[in-house]
C-alpha cells in the first residue's frame, strides 16, 4: 500500500486536526513535565495527580491489579508515589488516561480503539517485564511508558476520524483496508509530531519515530525490546493485527537483545495474560 492510494483531502483533514484532541489527560501531561524537569517533591506529584479524582480512581485501580502489584496494596496516591516512585505513578496516570481515551460512541470506531488499547497496554507491559528480564531494571519504567505510546499516532488518527465524521466532513462509512493503510501510512509522523509537541524526552520521541524503520539503532536497547514486543503481539493477536507465521527468535531484534526461546515463551504467555486482564476489567 502507499500514500497515493489514500485520498489527498483525507490525508490532509487528518493531519491539519488540532494537536489538543484528547489524546492526553492534562494531569498526565502535567505529570509528565514535572518528572522531565526533576523538579517535584512527593506530596506535589500527589497533589497534581489528585486534580481529577476519577482519574486517581482509576489509577489506583490500575496499580492494585494483579498485572501491576500483585499482592501489595496502595490506598492513597501519596502511599503510590512513596512506594512504588514518580516514574510509575506517572506512567499509572499515563495507562489510567489513555484507557479511558481509547473509547468513542462511533461503533466502527471503537472497535479499533478497543483492540488497541489491547495492544498497547500489553506492549507496556511485555516491554517492562522484558526491560527486567534483559538486565534493565533501572530503565524498565522508562520502556513501560515508552511502549505504552509507540502507537499514540493511531489513536490520535482514530480521534481524528470521529471529529471529522461527527462534523460530517467525510463519510462515515470506512473499511478494515482503509483505516490500515492510514495507520500504516500516517501513524509514525503524527505520533512522533504529538510527542514532540508536548515537550516528551527525546528517547520516547525516538522510539516512536524508529519502532517500524527497516534501518534502526540496534545500539538503543529500550528500541530493541519495544519493537520485539510490538513484533510479538502481532504474532499472537494481540490487537489489530495477526500474523502467527512470525518467528521472534529470528529477529533482528532477538538477537540484538540476546534473548532466548524460554523467554520469548514467557514474554508471549504475559502477553496473554494482558489480554484476559483487560477482558476481565
Amino acid at each position: 500500500m502507499s500514500a497515493a492510494t489514500i485520498p489527498e483531502t483525507v490525508r490532509r483533514l487528518l493531519a491539519s486536526q488540532p494537536i489538543e484532541l484528547p489524546i492526553f489527560h492534562p494531569v498526565a501531561l502535567k505529570l509528565q513535565k514535572m518528572l522531565s524537569d526533576y523538579d517535584f517533591t512527593v506530596d506535589e506529584v500527589a497533589q497534581v495527580a489528585n486534580e481529577d479524582m476519577s482519574l486517581a480512581s482509576q489509577m489506583l485501580k490500575i496499580a492494585n491489579s494483579p498485572m501491576y502489584m500483585g499482592r501489595s496494596k496502595v490506598a492513597t496516591i501519596k502511599e503510590a508515589v512513596i512506594r512504588l516512585g514518580a516514574q510509575q505513578v506517572i506512567n499509572l496516570v499515563i495507562a489510567a488516561s489513555q484507557a479511558s481515551a481509547h473509547s468513542s460512541t462511533n461503533p466502527a470506531l471503537n472497535h479499533y480503539m478497543k483492540e488497541l488499547w489491547l495492544h498497547s497496554h500489553g506492549c507496556a507491559l511485555g516491554a517492562k517485564w522484558l526491560a527486567n528480564s534483559c538486565g534493565m531494571r533501572g530503565v524498565a519504567e522508562e520502556t513501560y511508558l515508552a511502549a505504552l505510546l509507540h502507537d499514540v499516532g493511531k489513536l490520535y488518527l482514530l480521534k481524528s476520524i470521529e471529529r471529522l465524521v461527527t462534523a460530517g466532513v467525510i463519510n462515515s462509512m470506512f473499511d478494515d483496508e482503509l483505516i490500515t493503510e492510514i495507520f500504516e501510512v500516517m501513524h509514525v509522523e503524527q505520533g512522533f509530531r504529538l510527542m514532540q509537541h508536548w515537550n516528551f524526552p527525546t528517547m520516547y520521541c525516538d522510539i516512536i519515530h524508529d519502532h517500524h524503520a527497516e534501518e534502526w539503532d540496534t545500539a538503543n536497547k529500550m528500541l530493541a525490546i519495544v519493537r520485539l514486543v510490538n513484533i510479538a503481539c502481532s504474532r499472537i493477536g494481540l490487537g489489530l493485527k495477526h500474523k502467527p507465521d512470525l518467528v521472534l527468535i529470528a529477529t533482528k531484534e532477538a538477537e540484538t537483545l540476546d534473548i532466548t526461546d524460554t523467554q520469548i515463551i514467557e514474554l508471549e504467555s504475559m502477553l496473554e495474560e494482558s489480554r484476559e486482564a483487560v477482558l476481565e476489567g
